[in-house]
């Protein structure tokens, strides 16, 4: 190289090859040392730019593919990370992923560098079930809308003030589920189905009144649990139309044919109940969200007013996560409970103490159920709903970590690494609900603690972490305090898991339940 580099200063020293018609010599070697004199600044002011993370070698456009055939990302993320650290990238097809699982480096994305990862890039079958990501959990943080409609949900619909209106609403629900175990005392209980069936009863009566009867109640009851396991595989499977957009029309994986015929179901679903309350008259009309999201749709000269696809959207935010997530951890912590027999001792004890054997739980209760308290955070820390969140995407090229995460990187969060990490808990893999007993006040669902991120953290964490919380209390306490419960015979838990973006249990936890409270009038049901 340094002799051609010779060679060539040469000729031009020598004037060329004037026979060849080139220009002077001298004049082209003049008009060489002015362009290095203007880019000679530029390259010393530059700064060098951080490396990339570390991670497995790939190439872009094909990329680690082998990926796609992965149930279970939280596991092989973790894995890698034991590797190459607690940051680290990889390649989907021409996708830069990175994976950070270290409280540290959270830290960074969600407080730091907060409104730079707001970002998404939401996936296909997300776009579908949400309506063109009309919805609040994958709309862009940039777009005009997701504001309003994160205010409307968190501040106006779920805040304080309105749960507490919906009390007795929600204690009539809770007395229902408690009612029909009772009557099917020593029976086989399908403790997932049963919380799923008393959120979606609650939901709806928040929602639009509880006005579904009928067929369309039967479909409600037996088809959606199966609907939302469908979508939440859906959302956590990669897919390789996301990865290569030149072939999304081909839909290898079936995703999109799926989630399509998932979206017409609970469209027609949708369309039936707003279309049965716009024919009510305007005395008739309730205070429920559906109310209060169709006259923001009726308003359309304001700029809170909401199109139709975006109230759809929000409903589907508030249906599925507001009851899937809640029944699958109600499961969870079921299981972990029948698991160690010793910690269901300490629970029951509780309930006994603070509330008696001759009266059911209410809600002003379930401050005082320390331990149950941390049994459902224990819950949550081995068994996180979203065990790498929903991923986020990076706005703006950045440094995190001491390397660079270019713009338009999808950022995945392991919580389910950080939650079982050695260096942050002591016995990781252990159902321990006293370790949560040392900082009751701090490592709560906030995500203001970042080795504690069950629901996220910043300005994307899930907004209805209070009536989650609520509810999540008030059955548990209820199934607990109501009934003792027994596997069936030879039977054993069955802890392992089935992977989406919301980890659910594989197999379901069936359990027999007996009465435990000593006035049986206390098992009728109540309004």
């Amino acid at each position: 190289m340094f002799q051609t580099a010779y060679s060539f200063l040469s000729w031009l020293l020598n004037g060329g090859n004037q026979k060849d018609g080139f220009l002077p010599a001298a004049f082209l070697f003049l008009v060489a040392m002015l362009g290095l004199s203007l880019w000679y600044p530029f390259l010393k002011a530059r700064k060098p730019m951080a490396p990339l993370p570390p991670g497995p070698l790939g190439l872009p456009i094909v990329g680690y593919l082998p990926f796609l055939g992965f149930d279970n990302l939280h596991l092989v993320f973790t894995e890698l990370a034991g590797v190459y650290g607690p940051i680290y990238k990889l390649w989907l097809g021409n996708k830069l992923i990175v994976v950070i699982s270290s409280p540290s480096l959270v830290k960074e994305v969600v407080r730091d560098h907060d409104i730079a990862f707001s970002e998404r890039e939401p996936p296909i079958a997300a776009q579908i079930i949400t309506f063109g990501t009309n919805d609040i959990a994958f709309d862009s943080y940039s777009s005009p809308s997701w504001k309003h409609k994160r205010k409307i949900l968190a501040s106006d619909m779920l805040s304080s003030a309105n749960l507490n209106a919906c009390y007795d609403l929600r204690r009539e629900k809770v007395m229902e589920m408690v009612g029909d175990v009772y009557e099917n005392v020593g029976k086989l209980i399908d403790v997932g189905e049963l919380a799923f069936r008393t959120l979606t009863s609650l939901i709806g009566n928040m929602v639009w009144g509880g006005e579904i009867q009928g067929e369309q109640r039967t479909i409600v009851e037996s088809q959606f649990k199966k609907i939302f396991a469908e979508i939440m595989v859906f959302l956590g499977k990669p897919n390789i139309s996301d990865i290569f957009p030149s072939i999304a029309w081909f839909d290898i994986q079936g995703i999109e044919r799926g989630m399509k015929k998932i979206r017409q179901s609970f469209n027609e679903f949708l369309d039936s109940v707003i279309e049965e309350r716009m024919k009510k008259e305007t005395g008739e009309q309730k205070s429920d969200v559906l109310q209060m999201l169709l006259d923001l749709h009726k308003n359309q000269d304001s700029p809170s007013s909401l199109t139709m696809n975006q109230i759809k959207g929000i409903l589907v935010n508030i249906v599925v996560a507001g009851t899937d997530t809640t029944s699958g951890s109600t499961e969870w912590a079921m299981s972990e409970l029948m698991q160690h027999p010793e910690i269901m001792e300490k629970v029951k004890k509780e309930l006994n103490d603070v509330i008696g054997v001759n009266n059911t739980v209410e809600e002003f209760h379930l401050p005082n159920l320390r331990y149950l308290n941390a049994v459902i955070k224990e819950t949550f820390r081995l068994h996180p709903v979203l065990p790498l969140l929903v991923p986020r995407c990076s706005a703006r090229s950045l440094t995190v970590g001491g390397y660079t995460i270019p713009k338009g990187s999808r950022v995945f969060l392991n919580t389910w690494s950080i939650h079982r990490d050695l260096n942050i808990w002591d016995n990781p893999m252990e159902f321990q609900p006293e370790r949560f007993l040392n900082e009751p006040g701090k490592l709560d669902f906030r995500g203001n603690d970042f080795r504690y991120l069950p629901f996220g953290s910043g300005r994307r964490k899930c907004p209805g972490i209070n009536l989650g919380e609520k509810m999540l209390s008030f059955i548990l306490a209820s199934l607990l305090h109501s009934f003792e419960w027994k596997l069936p015979q030879d039977e054993k838990v069955d802890l392992s898991g089935k992977f989406g973006i919301i980890m659910g249990k594989k197999n379901p936890l069936h359990l027999i339940p007996t009465p435990r409270l000593t006035n049986l009038e206390l098992y009728k049901r109540k309004s």
